[in-house]
């Protein structure tokens, strides 16, 4: 009985062993993205076929560009995958990443009830948010230093509207991902920015439809970056540099161009090759 008892033991021990070794020998990346690429549903069309393609596994932490850069800064990824600009131009210039890549760009669009009683619909986001404002008509903000969230500050402050002295109860903070706001506003049946990926990719719309589209300035350029291992030395340089490589490819840039919903396409690459 303790012969077997101690075979028994001994089996398990190497199990737990090989299973061990099995993971720390999985090759991964950690990609510090925004919730617009995961929740749009690109990323589940996407990392398959790059998975396959390198035998690189891509562990995707989704949130606000904001704080997709402070992971990067923290050494918490290998590479970010984000929508804002200046602020990667930023992390460029503090020396946390190493180069920056355009990937692909789709657009912001104002959502808001189909009756739409600010008469915000049109082509001019900064009309849109001005009438908004003045109806004090309910919208929803993501509030959490994401991409989007930045370009909506920017477009109210374009539009004139001061919202320290504007806020009130028809404007909602919530703090998080483009999916959760989007249920919020669907909800209050508000208004909202988001990027057109995620709309088209959202189920719970209630009397929700877009309001404001086609307007130059709601252009939505993504970028990606593979973070400095002269700041984080244990950043995977080769794997990270591959999954760039890949993504700004001709493969890559195809991959993208493919992923539709309804037959719409939700992000257009333009890498620059």
């Amino acid at each position: 009985m303790i012969t077997r008892r101690l075979f028994c033991s001994a089996l398990a021990a190497i199990g737990v062993l090989a299973a061990t070794a099995s993971h720390a020998e999985e090759r991964f990346i950690t990609v510090a993205s925004t919730t617009s690429t995961e929740q749009s549903g690109l990323f589940g069309h996407l990392l398959p076929i790059f998975e396959k393609t390198s035998g690189i596994k891509v562990r995707v932490v989704a949130m606000g560009t904001g704080q997709a850069l402070d992971m990067a800064r923290r050494g918490d990824a290998d590479v970010v995958f984000v929508h804002d600009k200046a602020a990667e131009e930023k992390f460029i210039g503090e020396g946390f990443g190493v180069k920056r890549q355009e990937v692909m760009y789709n657009d912001f669009v104002v959502i808001g009830p189909k009756a739409d009683p600010a008469k915000a619909a049109g082509k001019d986001i900064l009309e849109g948010l001005r009438r908004i404002e003045a109806a004090k008509a309910p919208f929803v903000s993501r509030g959490d230093k994401s991409g989007t969230h930045a370009a909506e500050l920017r477009y109210w402050k374009l539009a004139g509207v001061d919202l320290d002295k504007a806020k009130g109860a028809w404007y909602r903070d919530t703090g998080s991902g483009m999916g959760p706001a989007l249920n919020t506003a669907s909800s209050m049946n508000a208004y909202i920015l988001a990027d057109r990926g995620t709309w088209l990719n959202f189920k719970n719309r209630g009397d929700l439809g877009i309001i404001v589209e086609g307007d130059k300035r709601l252009f939505n350029q993504y970028g990606v970056i593979l973070v400095n291992p002269a700041k984080h030395p244990h950043v995977k340089v080769a794997d990270g540099q591959k999954f760039i490589d890949w993504v700004v490819s001709a493969d890559g840039q195809k991959v993208i161009a493919d992923y539709k919903i309804g037959g719409e396409q939700l992000f257009f690459p333009n890498a620059q090759r």
